[in-house]
């Protein structure tokens, strides 16, 4: 009989362990809550409009392409990636505009005519980002790691200092480019996983080669295409995906986690458990009665959340052709906007505002002549007992404001179907650490940049996965977890079974 696994949520996270476990021959159940899986990756629709609710950019395909080969598969049978040029649309107060692209002759162009003197230095700046991915694909990439000791063993020290320990994010940026809007720009990468320039370590300035060098991408019919490929392989491989089924309790034996208990009362018992659900709420609800748990959570005292969002979903009856697909309309305060939404933990009153139009590069998405905007704008994760209704309202019409002024006139006249996401409905939803949308915050002092570990210390086969661990939020980030904890499963516990490789038709 085949070892079991259970994993709890079936966001990108716990698919993604899901099929490596399922190929290395678990026989795996995912237990999910909502009505449909996907996590923070979902989908709404209304009037004829589509939006995916989640992630609306897609970097590092390689990590997509690598958890289907690793079962035999191909990607491009599952789901069709576009690449996104340009890149981005970035609008600032001052009225400058400039077109983010992975052409770097097109992109010097662009901050030659902004910054003569940064477009000198940028490729050498593109090039040590690079070098810095590089030495990340050694560690941080392939392994799941818990701490500095473990990342320490798997580099030279001529690696390590390569990775400017001692600098921010910010400071490094500011080494390279002397134009603020320039450093703006690409400090604000950075939030690809939700954090702040000014406290993440400088390695992650890779995220500047990770966009230009491996480019950003769509997947044809939307995002949420993703998780239907993943759930088709999962299919294929026999996992057992369970939807409307909420946990209420990861039962413990000793030292071992022996199974979790559904609402209902049904008992999936499991030789190996992981948990979707971010590592600190799993803590507070679902291993709320494990002997060692105050322990442990003073552990996890050093991980903050990462920010929340608002989201405005708007189905709007006209085009606007100065926006590309994916635009950014940045705060005239970089420093002050961050320092508002990780030091104070308030609202900025001049957010940094993200508005993606997929009706750009597919038409489906919205009914002709018309677009479907999606935006976003971060927001402080919500403190204990705290609702972001009472801010609602009166931030979305400073969010509008922002709109109507840098560009987007009449845009309130022109709302023909609007929807909504804020902190509570990311809490309510899924189970996110104060509404966090990209799991823990990575601060250099804090946390040293790490994650929480993989590997709970409360029962020797509990894990989890997800924008909470190891290598933190986004899709690849996440769907990542998934593979490299599968790894560290199969390191412990061994394979139960031959990989199953074989698909239909192969």
């Amino acid at each position: 009989m085949k070892k079991k696994a259970v994993i709890v949520g079936a966001g990108l996270g716990g698919l993604s362990c899901a099929v490596r476990m399922a190929a290395d021959g678990y026989a795996v159940t995912v237990l999910e809550k909502n009505e449909r899986a996907g996590g923070k990756l979902n989908i709404r629709s209304g009037a004829g409009y589509s939006f995916d609710t989640g992630p609306s950019i897609l970097t590092m395909p390689w990590v997509l392409e690598q958890l289907f080969a690793a079962c035999g598969r191909r990607l491009e049978d599952y789901m069709t990636l576009q690449r996104v040029e340009p890149q981005w649309r970035t609008f600032f107060e001052d009225g400058t505009r400039l077109d983010v692209s992975g052409d770097l002759p097109a992109m010097l162009r662009e901050i030659e005519a902004l910054s003569p003197a940064d477009a000198d230095r940028f490729l050498a700046y593109v090039q040590e980002c690079k070098a810095m991915y590089d030495i990340s694909m050694k560690s941080f990439y392939s392994r799941s790691l818990s701490g500095l000791g473990e990342l320490r063993s798997l580099h030279t020290v001529k690696e390590l200092l390569a990775m400017a320990p001692l600098r921010t994010m910010h400071q490094h940026t500011a080494r390279h480019l002397q134009d603020a809007r320039l450093r703006q720009l690409f400090d604000f990468l950075i939030m690809y996983v939700g954090s702040s320039p000014y406290a993440a370590p400088a390695v992650l300035s890779q995220l500047v080669y990770v966009q230009l060098g491996l480019g950003i991408y769509y997947v044809e019919g939307g995002m949420y295409n993703i998780a239907r490929g993943m759930l088709r392989l999962a299919e294929e491989l026999g996992v057992d995906v369970q939807t409307n089924a909420p946990v209420r309790q990861i039962v413990l034996r000793g030292s071992r986690a022996a199974g979790v208990l559904l609402e209902d009362g049904t008992l999936h018992e499991a030789d190996i458990v992981v948990s979707n659900l971010e590592a600190i709420p799993a803590h507070q609800t679902l291993l709320q009665d494990a002997p060692g748990r105050p322990a442990a959570e003073a552990r996890l005292r050093k991980y903050a959340p990462t920010v929340s969002g608002l989201v405005l979903l708007l189905g709007v009856n006209r085009s606007y052709p100065q926006l590309q697909h994916h635009n950014f309309l940045f705060a005239q305060d970089p420093a002050r906007e961050f320092n508002d939404l990780f030091e104070r933990n308030v609202p900025s009153p001049d957010p940094t505002v993200y508005i993606g139009v997929s009706a750009k590069s597919d038409p489906t998405q919205a009914p002709p002549g018309k677009e479907n905007l999606f935006v976003l704008t971060h927001v402080p994760p919500l403190k204990q007992g705290e609702s972001w209704t009472d801010y609602h309202a009166q931030y979305r019409e400073l969010v509008l404001n922002k709109l109507e002024r840098m560009g987007l006139s009449g845009l309130r006249g022109h709302i023909e179907y609007e929807s909504s996401f804020i902190p509570d409905d990311l809490q309510r939803l899924y189970g996110a650490n104060g509404g966090s949308i990209y799991g823990v915050a990575t601060d250099r002092k804090r946390n040293g940049g790490f994650k929480v570990p993989s590997r709970s210390d409360l029962a020797s086969n509990l894990y989890f996965v997800g924008g909470s661990t190891h290598p933190g939020g986004g899709v690849p980030m996440v769907t990542l977890s998934g593979q490299l904890t599968a790894d560290l499963i199969r390191e412990h516990h061994g394979r139960p079974a031959a990989v199953r490789n074989a698909g239909p038709g192969r």
